[in-house]
């Protein structure tokens, strides 16, 4: 008997649609990004921080429950095969042909506001980009390449499984032992404090800066939490308490972010707070982050477990292509787009349909061509519902397993 965790398979489409939506706000709003609209502003910033502290985590998360779900079918080296199998032939697509146009028009961009070293041109640009001497530099510093850009999850990933592997019979017994950890408000409450903790401590100094030779805030987050989705994907009790508490957390998640829109509106300036009043909304932001994870996994666990169909399917398996191919189509349809001079409205519009159309067509191309399925994440052969994130949410049904 088996059972397929359809409820995971929508949070992580869920997950990746939202992150493509994020990526085309990160065109319009004043943080740092690749290319920007010549009218960027913070107007949909409070927008965008609605999100920003948790997605990603639940993605590392829904990895490693997804990760588990693999590890009991098969040994460490089939694991370790196919994981590499599905993630190694889309990064390196991504970092020799999907990601060099991210560069390109982040350097046209660049010259326009800078004065930089002559030749980052059509020409010549992908010779300089793959043989690393097209160092690219301005007063705020260097584009080093080849690089990985958004695809630095998938780094992550391959690197977390490695890692993995001979944790496994360990984290196998972590449930029984921690779940008086997570029982009651414990499931607010302990999460909560390891990632205030961990903010509070580590980001101050490594930043998040997704490069994996240094970014210890970030792989101390990411991979605890990859672990913990691994040690709790067969815990009925984590899932049942997620859906007595995702009001609760809802609530919770709505108005941690509330005050901290009021913290960042107060401190808006070129004045820095106080450390203490910093430290405080650090630990803010990450309540935040847990409870809408809580919600998240607590709502779609009540209300889509048994919800099926071809709309979900194709999705399931259209979803890391679209993850591979969405930034760049951002940037290049941005930058286009910008300089036509539209209206605001319209060209939002316009570049939210080419982005999903362009990450359609990408999809729809390579599942056809055999010979390019493994490139963009597919098995070679199609399979149902297939996920290159979770190359199975399906679980075995055991006497007890639960």
């Amino acid at each position: 008997m088996t059972e397929r965790r359809y409820d995971l398979d929508w949070l992580r489409i869920g997950a990746f649609v939202l992150l493509i939506f994020y990526h085309i706000g990160m065109f319009y709003v004043t943080w740092d990004f690749h290319v920007k609209s010549s009218r960027a502003s913070d107007l949909i910033e409070p927008l965008m921080r609605l999100s920003n502290p948790w997605r990603l985590t639940l993605l590392f998360l829904i990895s490693g429950v997804a990760t588990r779900f693999m590890a009991d079918k098969m040994s460490a080296g089939s694991l370790f095969r196919t994981r590499m199998g599905r993630l190694w032939p889309p990064l390196l697509l991504a970092v020799f042909v999907i990601v060099p146009p991210q560069t390109y028009y982040e350097v046209v961009e660049a010259m326009q506001a800078h004065t930089l070293p002559p030749g980052p041109w059509l020409d010549d640009f992908y010779r300089k980009y793959v043989t690393a001497s097209g160092h690219w530099c301005d007063a705020d510093g260097c584009i080093f390449t080849p690089t990985y850009n958004h695809m630095w999850f998938v780094v992550y990933l391959i690197l977390y499984t490695i890692a993995l592997l001979p944790l496994i019979p360990l984290i196998r017994r972590l449930p029984a032992r921690m779940s008086q950890l997570i029982a009651g408000p414990g499931l607010i409450l302990t999460p909560f404090l390891f990632l205030s903790v961990t903010r509070v401590t580590l980001f101050p100094v490594f930043g998040e800066t997704h490069d994996f030779r240094a970014d210890w805030y970030a792989h101390l987050l990411y991979f605890s939490t990859f672990l913990f989705g691994f040690a709790i994907a067969r815990h009925a009790p984590f899932f049942a308490a997620c859906v007595r508490w995702r009001w609760a957390a809802a609530a919770m998640m709505l108005l941690s972010w509330a005050a901290l829109m009021v913290y960042y509106r107060a401190w808006s300036g070129e004045t820095a707070p106080p450390e203490a009043l910093r430290n405080l909304f650090r630990c803010v932001r990450e309540l935040q982050a847990w409870t809408a994870i809580v919600a998240a996994v607590g709502f779609a666990h009540h209300h889509l477990r048994e919800r099926d169909g071809p709309v979900r399917r194709a999705l399931t398996a259209a979803v890391f292509p679209f993850y591979l191919v969405h930034q760049t189509i951002i940037v290049a349809a941005g930058h286009h787009l910008d300089a036509l001079r539209l209206p605001l409205a319209l060209e939002a519009t316009l570049l939210i349909g080419a982005t999903f159309a362009g990450c359609w067509l990408f999809y729809d191309i390579g599942r056809r061509i055999p010979l390019l399925r493994i490139w963009i994440g597919l098995p070679s052969r199609p399979r149902t519902g297939d996920a290159p994130m979770a190359p199975s949410l399906q679980v075995p049904v055991r006497e007890g397993s639960q």
